[in-house]
């Protein structure tokens, strides 16, 4: 019940020696999420302050862990160079949080990518995915979940997966802002309705996943009851968007 990550999803983190990339693997762990080793060239072989391995090469660590999705908390100047990375080791989701990534870059990026349709990048600049698990136990920023996939900042005890959901309903919720993404989650968590997926696509004017594309995951996904989707000023994409919900979209969008 959910697109593109799920609990079987096992996660890589570029830059996990990172302060960022510590911190928030540290977050995605305690979410329960598969997270299974990280990336920084040059320290391959040593332990994360977590307990995970870490190796000098994307390649290395898939071969190693059958990781198939990945974080990217690398900084900017190297963030072009990690999704490529990444998705030349066949990582299927790449999920880039690093923002200020050089707008050019990010065109030699999507140019590139279009020799490996099997990855699916989301971001840069974004707070990244979530399918949220169900509680097990707790409240709020204490509580603990399991079944679920956490990549990302985002904070994961707003998330309701729909075991916890009064209505017993879920929308999947695409947003450019990070800020409002959590506002989205934190309301229709409020009103009983749970999320298959949430999706923070980023709000650079060059990025992966686009709104169209997360639409049509989520219009064919038999356990989303609807969609929420958020954008921000700047650029046709909500227009575009639009149009496409009018001529294809067989379930509620707000």
């Amino acid at each position: 019940m959910s697109i593109l990550v799920d609990g079987n999803t096992k996660v890589l983190c570029q830059g996990i020696t990172g302060s960022a990339g510590a911190t928030h693997t540290k977050g995605c762990l305690e979410y329960a999420t598969k997270m299974v080793g990280g990336v920084t060239p040059g320290k391959g072989g040593q332990k994360d302050a977590n307990g995970l391995p870490i190796y000098d090469t994307v390649l290395r660590a898939v071969k190693a862990t059958g990781a198939d999705a990945t974080m990217i908390f690398v900084p900017p100047v190297g963030a072009a160079d990690a999704i490529l990375e990444a998705a030349d080791a066949g990582i299927r989701v790449i999920c880039a949080i690093t923002e200020g990534v050089p707008v050019l870059d990010m065109v030699r990026v999507r140019e590139a990518l279009k020799a490996y349709p099997k990855s699916t990048l989301i971001g840069p600049n974004c707070p990244g995915i979530i399918s949220p698990g169900w509680r097990v136990s707790g409240e709020g920023p204490t509580a603990k979940f399991d079944g679920g996939c956490k990549i990302g900042i985002m904070p994961g005890y707003i998330h309701t997966h729909r075991k916890d959901a009064k209505s017993g309903k879920v929308v999947g919720i695409i947003s450019r802002s990070g800020t409002l993404t959590y506002e989205a989650v934190w309301q229709t968590s409020q009103l009983g309705i749970g999320q298959s997926t949430c999706v923070g696509i980023g709000g650079d004017p060059v990025r992966g996943l686009g709104f169209i594309e997360a639409l049509e995951l989520f219009n064919a996904d038999p356990h989303t009851d609807g969609v929420v989707m958020i954008g921000e000023i700047g650029g046709t994409d909500e227009v575009e968007a639009a149009k496409w919900i009018k001529s294809n979209m067989k379930k509620p969008v707000a």
